[in-house]
């Protein structure tokens, strides 16, 4: 959702400030792409660059833990009693619990209580990279056809209406998966998008010299 909030918000601003400006479809046309393409690059670069790291951050403890594992095994078993402990398990049974997935799979013990990491599973940059650049050109999408499709003198109410209309499904969407109220959600997102397409058409009507 939030990257395609992303995508509906940046192309709507950009199309309708140009839109404010001319009346060229081609212009407004080569905006929206313009603006679709990066946007899109740079999500997905972005959240290559931030999933990677992530990853190398995931890849660094699991070898430190691999090294203690292997060179004092007693006291990460121990430790991990202790966390057991901490949760509310008696000092034998957690010394239990402890040694018995320490004898399955150590590793994997001592990963996902410690650190909070499945060995198995890692974070994947080019599966977050590709989901984002996605997000963002679905979102991106609505304003562009909302105001290339419509004759003139219509298409900024066109692509005003749909865009918020797009960012209520959004907001609502969000809402819900989350379990968080929906009304200031939506609210939110209409109203930033609104806020966004007023101040750049006004910035284009008054820069931007309208053409037949």
């Amino acid at each position: 959702m939030l990257g395609a909030n992303d995508g509906i918000v940046s192309v709507a601003g950009l199309v309708v400030g140009v839109a404010g400006a001319t009346t060229d479809r081609s212009a407004i046309v080569i905006a929206g792409v313009a603006s679709l393409v990066a946007g899109a690059l740079s999500m997905a670069g972005g959240e290559y660059v931030s999933v990677s790291t992530q990853r190398d951050t995931e890849k660094a403890l699991l070898r430190t833990e691999k090294w203690e594992l292997r060179t004092m095994p007693d006291s990460e078993e121990r430790q991990l009693a202790g966390i057991y402990e901490e949760k509310g398990l008696s000092p034998a049974l957690a010394a239990r619990v402890a040694r018995e997935l320490t004898e399955k799979d150590p590793l994997g013990a001592h990963a996902d209580v410690e650190l909070r990491i499945d060995p198995d599973e890692l974070t994947n940059p080019w599966h977050a990279a590709f989901a984002s650049m996605g997000a963002f050109v679905a979102g991106a999408l609505l304003p562009l056809l909302a105001i290339v499709l419509p004759p003139p003198e219509i298409r900024v109410v066109t692509c005003a209406v749909g865009v918020l209309a797009g960012l209520v499904l959004t907001g609502w969407t969000s809402a819900t998966l989350g379990g968080a109220r929906r009304l200031p959600a939506v609210l939110r997102n209409a109203g930033v998008g609104a806020l966004t397409m007023a101040v750049t058409y006004g910035v284009g009507s008054l820069f931007g010299v309208s053409t037949a």
